[in-house]
């Protein structure tokens, strides 16, 4: 491994988010093209061995280590926690809706799952999947939108990586119907 890519390995490691190939560029004092060319290059050497415990992805428009799904059952055995990280299946249900459907209000969201769904949100607000992205101009309600984290957590670079969804949601007229209805 040459210097550059493991500089780059290097911050790959200490990065809490992906990191892009302009931050890495900039690092290094590379050109994005070559620093492009190094992380690949990186991914690929850790594909390679095979059975190593850390893996190098896309995702979220940079690029981060993450460990590697081969070892999934021995890193869960050994991470406790006091609170499940899990989240509720009403929680599943919201944020998909949500991640379908965004930007959307909560009010929208109730009417799409059929009950409220405010301490949801909270909740999805709270682990940073999802953030405010404006309001409705007819009542103010905050619209609510997935983040760069959500994106993450799931593996995907961008929402268009989300599986089609067959038409069992409302289009967004329907839900600003549905508003204004329960305002």
């Amino acid at each position: 491994m040459d210097n550059n890519r493991g500089a780059i390995e290097a911050i790959l490691f200490i990065s809490a988010q992906p990191v892009t190939i302009g931050e890495l560029a900039t690092a290094t004092g590379l050109t994005e093209a070559e620093a492009d060319r190094e992380v690949r290059a990186l991914h690929d050497d850790y594909e390679a061995s095979g059975g190593r415990g850390i893996t190098v992805r896309e995702v979220a428009g940079g690029w981060r280590m993450y460990t590697n799904p081969m070892y999934a059952d021995v890193i869960s055995a050994h991470v406790t926690r006091a609170h499940s990280g899990k989240l509720s299946t009403a929680a599943l249900e919201t944020l998909a809706v949500i991640a379908y459907q965004q930007p959307i209000s909560r009010a929208q969201v109730a009417a799409v799952r059929g009950v409220s769904v405010d301490g949801v949100v909270r909740t999805l607000a709270t682990r940073g999947l999802i953030e405010p992205r404006g309001q409705t101009e007819t009542t103010g309600a905050t619209l609510w939108g997935t983040t760069d984290y959500f994106l993450e957590e799931m593996g995907m670079n961008s929402l268009e990586e989300l599986p089609p969804l067959a038409p069992y949601l409302p289009d967004n007229t329907e839900l600003e119907e549905v508003e204004k209805e329960i305002r």
